[in-house]
Formats: C-alpha cells, structure tokens, sequence
C-alpha cells in the first residue's frame, strides 16, 4: 500500500465505524526507512498514543490524551510504518464483538455484501476491520482472552497472540495486566512476522517483559531441541475442543483443515492430545479477568483524568455529596458491560470471593500450564527448573507434539440485529463464545489465528496454532505452512 487517499478512509470508517479518531496528515507523510517503510498501521484506542486521544473507547476517558507513546508505537514509527487512526473497542477491552463502545459498533467489511451487516467480533474488532476493508496494511490489537483472534476468525485474517512478556505492555490501558498481551492483525502471516520482528524485544519499562537472558535461553533450547529431533512435525487434536455447540460448518471445516494435513503425512502427524482443564478454563477466566479489570479501574474517579459529573456548589458541602459525585461518575463514565465486570470481580475478591473463586481460579490456571507443558515437545523456559529440581514430564517424546489446532469461534459471526436484539440472549451466552480461544491466554501460549477456506463455508472460517511458551516464530512459521497449503 503507498499511499492512502484521507478521503477515502473517511468514506470507508463512515461505513463502519471503524476508527476513534484519523490522523489528518497521513496524505503527506514522506518516504521513511526502515524494515516496515511504506506500510499503515492501525492502533486499538487502548494503546497511548499523543498525536490522538486514547479512550479505550469509553466515555470516563473520551476526552483523554496521553502524554507518552506506547512503547510498541515508538517501534513501529521508528521503523519506518505510517500510523492511519486508533480503532474501535468493546469498551477497556471488555467483550467479544466491539458493540459494547462508547461510539457505537464496528461493523464487519467481510460480509458487506450480505442483506445484514454482521458483527466484527471484538474486542479489537475496529482493528480487524481496518485490516479486512483495506485501510491498513496491519494493526495492532490487545488479546486478553481471544480479542485479537476472534475478530480475526470473523474478518478472514490472520490474528496472532504472541507469548506473554514478548511484546511489550508499556502504554497499554490495563484490562487485566496477567492476560493483556499485544496481538498483531494482518492480511498474511509474513506482514505479521515482520511486525513481530520489530516488537519483540525487551523492554524496561514492562515489568512483565520477557528480560534478554530468557529470551537467549530459550532460543538455546530450541536449537538444541531442533538438532536432536528431525522427526514428523506433530499436530495435537485436543479432544476438550470438540465442543457440542460447535456448528456443522466449523467441524466440518476442522476435519477439512486436518485432512489437508493428513494428506501431507511426510511431514506432518496427527495425533489426539487431552487437557482436561480446557473444560474449567472459562469459569476461571471469567473470575480471574473481572477481579483484574475490578482493581484497575478503580483509578477512574472523574478527579486526576478523564470525564468527571460535576455537581452544584450547593451539593458538594458535604463528604456525603462528594462520594455521590464519585459514584455518578462512574456509573455514568463505565457502560454496562464495564459495570457487569467490575461488580463480578469485586465480588471475586471479597472476604468470601476470595477463598471459594478467586484461589480456585487461580489453581485451575496452573494445572492448565502444566498439562500445556505436559503434551509440548519443547520445554516451558519459565518452568523448566524449580529449585533446582527439573519437572519431568508423565508423557513419553514420542506421545508429544510440537503444536495444537483447533477452531477459533464455535461459528460464523452472527448478524448485528441478531446479536442485539436476541431476547433469550444472556452475557454468560455471550462470554461461551471465548471457551476455544481463552485456555492459550490463561497459559500464556503463543496462538495464531489463521483463515481456512473449504467447500463446507462461503467464507473462510478462523482456526487456532498454538505452540509451546516462547516458541513463536515456530507458530508463525507453520500458520504460514498451512496457509499455503490451502491455497493449493
């Protein structure tokens, strides 16, 4: 893409509702340098920046411009990449289908042709649309339970969700800051890479940053592993996976996507894999996230940043009146959604939340991590030495694999009237709908999210490669092999 026409994206974000705000001056943007010169990108309104306001698509923040970038937008800007606009949200990240936004709901350019618009999916759904209408070469997303992937699966693009600690957080709004991780949208897995390439790097600023000695660590492990192993590439089926809600089209596409891969079974292996606590992973999710998001939104009162209802002299004499204008100013600055979460996650970490759900949820996330770690060829490099004493995994090396692949959405995106007005229709209803992609968050697990076109569905359906903590390239690499694969 050289260059892109203002009025154009103007035309296109009217359609849409794909964009919080549009640069102006993105018409007259010279020639840069750098390994992503020449390329739009796009910018979830989580992500500080200072050229725009970052609103995390809320009311409490509407009027909130940051003072600093993000560091990952520094790194895109220093190598060479043009950014277009911040992108629509479900408010602080905070739903699955970018209608739960102080500026209303993104629509999905996929399906613009249909008889009704459909949703995009969130809660980066205005940054899958930017991709999917043409307006960016890529943008960037935030995937705290699947907001990257989703989008992408409803889009028909690539969603990729790098390890936790591997792209840098600094900047970024917090959700729930032990989930939040950086995701990249793009038409095809090399943009992605290359963007990839560019972010992943420690940064300082990031607590949670995977420091250089780990990185180092792991990619010493990687070739050791490479050099000792030239067998088949093993794909793992999770048995947990194969969801009774899941639609015909999808399962019937799933087992189209394995029979490509059965069919090249000189490179690759099938086998099932079970991790049972796929099955818990939602319960606890949605416990954990909510008691995250519940301590850090309580920094928005109305008084240091952002919307603040203001109340008549004649009422603010008292200390009773000020906790009014405190508690109206967050029941009017949260939308519903926002509301829901941080009741549920107070709720969580309360004297009887704590004990009887939030310690569980907490357990359940690490037997997760260790039964990943049980069915991965490679080693978790955070978890590879405890006192010294290696863990040793139950699963002999020829019972283990190198990825996972499984469907991204249980179907097709739903059609924006469908999704609103459907009476019956409960948040539980719609938080189901994250069960395939939350289990890799929870877990911390490199997952890209890739398009695969079959005879079963009129447009491409999204599924899952997940791959062993910090072996990201290698999920890159094979979502790309697979691509190609249904290409030909």
């Amino acid at each position: 893409m050289s260059k892109i026409n203002i009025g154009t994206l103007k035309a296109i974000n009217k359609k849409f509702n794909i964009f919080t705000s549009i640069r102006e001056n993105i018409d007259y943007v010279k020639n840069k340098s750098g390994p992503l010169s020449g390329t739009f990108c796009a910018i979830k309104d989580n992500i500080a920046t200072i050229e725009e306001p970052t609103t995390c698509s809320s009311k409490i923040l509407s009027t909130y411009t940051s003072p600093f970038n993000a560091t990952v937008v520094d790194l895109l800007e220093n190598s060479g990449s043009t950014i277009v606009g911040k992108t629509n949200l479900d408010e602080f990240g905070m739903g699955n289908s970018t209608t739960n936004s102080y500026f209303g709901s993104t629509l999905n350019p996929t399906y613009e042709n249909d008889k009704e618009m459909r949703i995009v999916g969130g809660s980066s759904g205005g940054s899958a649309a930017a991709v999917a209408s043409g307006v960016s070469d890529f943008a960037l997303g935030t995937d705290t339970g699947g907001s990257v992937r989703l989008p992408a699966a409803y889009t028909g693009i690539v969603g990729f969700k790098p390890s936790y600690g591997r792209i840098s957080r600094w900047g970024v709004i917090a959700y729930a800051q032990s989930l939040d991780t950086v995701g990249i949208l793009a038409n095809d897995v090399m943009t992605t890479k290359k963007v990839y390439d560019v972010l992943n790097q420690y940064d300082d600023k990031d607590p949670t940053s995977l420091t250089n000695e780990l990185r180092s660590q792991f990619t010493k492990i990687k070739e050791t592993e490479d050099k000792i192993d030239t067998k088949k590439i093993k794909i793992g089926v999770p048995i947990e996976c194969n969801l009774q809600d899941l639609s015909e089209k999808v399962k019937k596409s799933w087992l189209d996507l394995l029979k490509t891969i059965n069919n090249h079974n000189d490179k690759y292996e099938i086998m099932p894999v079970s991790i049972p606590s796929i099955k818990s992973s939602l319960p606890a999710y949605y416990i954990l996230a909510p008691s995250e998001a519940s301590s850090n939104l309580s920094r928005y009162d109305g008084i240091r940043y952002g919307f603040r209802e203001t109340m008549s002299e004649s009422d603010i004499q008292s200390d009773e009146a000020i906790d009014q204008e405190f508690t109206q100013t967050r029941a009017i600055g949260f939308g519903e959604e926002v509301i829901r979460r941080i009741i549920l996650g107070t709720f969580s970490l309360s004297s009887h939340g704590y004990s009887s759900h939030f310690l569980k949820a907490q357990r359940i996330r690490a037997k997760l991590i260790e039964e990943f770690n049980q069915v991965f060829r490679l080693p978790h490099v955070l978890l590879s030495d405890i006192g010294n004493t290696k863990i040793q995994s139950t699963n002999s090396n020829d019972e283990k694999i190198d990825f996972l692949v499984f469907p991204t959405s249980i179907d097709s995106p739903p059609t924006l009237s469908a999704f609103l007005n459907d009476q019956k229709r409960t948040p539980i209803d719609s938080y189901v709908n994250d069960v395939l992609t939350i289990p890799s968050s929870l877990a911390g697990l490199p997952t890209s999210s890739i398009p695969w076109k079959s005879s079963t569905s009129d447009k491409p359906l999204g599924f899952q490669i997940m791959g062993q903590f910090g072996d990201d390239l290698s999920v890159l690499q094979i979502s790309q092999d697979l691509m190609e694969l249904n290409s030909n």
